[in-house]
């Protein structure tokens, strides 16, 4: 096979879609969760994000998020092509504050979970989670 002129450009601007894609996806995750929160500041604690450490399928990572008082809570994968994973609300008489699922990864990547109190304020839990074998096409 011989590299043309034009192969070359095609290649060259190939590489610099692919370098600024993570890029894209972490400030798609900033956006998404300004939106949520209005530009409120998010507090630490308040929130329980429970995920593995290493996953060996990032096809099915068991997550649970755990808030107490809480009336939303906000899922993102941020490595993900779309970051948004789930958006869990609660009515005032339910009993738990806690919601258990199983999510894709894309790689090893940080999973954030944000909730809304009830009293207005955020709170913010994240882990990492290191994939061995990527699930979202990888």
């Amino acid at each position: 096979m011989e590299l043309t002129r034009r192969d070359a450009i095609i290649l060259g601007a190939g590489a610099l879609v692919a370098a600024g894609l993570p890029l894209s996806a972490s400030a798609a995750g900033e956006d998404l969760i300004a939106a949520f929160t209005g530009g409120a500041e998010l507090g630490e604690g308040g929130i329980t994000l429970t995920a593995p450490e290493i996953a060996e399928n990032g096809n099915t990572v068991p997550i649970e998020v755990d808030a107490p008082g809480a009336a939303e809570i906000m899922v993102l994968a941020l490595g993900n092509p779309t970051p948004p994973v789930a958006t869990f609300k609660f009515g005032p008489l339910s009993a738990s504050r806690a919601a258990s699922t199983r999510i894709r990864l894309a790689g090893t990547q940080e999973v954030v979970a944000i909730a809304k109190m009830e009293d207005g304020t955020f709170a913010k839990a994240s882990s990492t989670v290191k994939v061995t074998i990527g699930g979202c096409g990888g």
